[in-house]
């Protein structure tokens, strides 16, 4: 038995949902970051689902760029919450706005 693209669609507007939600509600940066991974991987579900109905690797290889694209991402995105971190002894996005000049 197959699954329809449908599911792979569900699937993806569940996970984008779950971090978007994530995104408007946590002060956490950490959890500010794991949210803008549920959107890429949703994002990479679609890529992948449209690749395989369609029939063609260009999603694919667009997901394998965007994985790409999220590891460098993470790797920014600790070093800034550890210097966060480091200057303020705790990672509320809110309190960061004390380092503008």
């Amino acid at each position: 038995m197959a699954v329809s693209i449908e599911w792979y669609l569900f699937l993806s507007a569940a996970i984008f949902s779950i971090g978007l939600f994530g995104i408007l509600t946590q002060r956490n940066a950490l959890m500010f970051l794991m949210s803008v991974e549920l959107l890429l991987n949703a994002a990479n579900i679609n890529l992948v689902a449209f690749s395989l109905y369609w029939g063609n690797l260009t999603g694919q290889l667009f997901a394998l760029i965007v994985i790409a694209l999220a590891a460098a991402e993470v790797a920014i995105g600790i070093g800034i919450i550890l210097t966060v971190n480091r200057n303020f002894d705790n990672i509320d996005v809110t309190e960061a706005a004390t380092m503008r000049w």
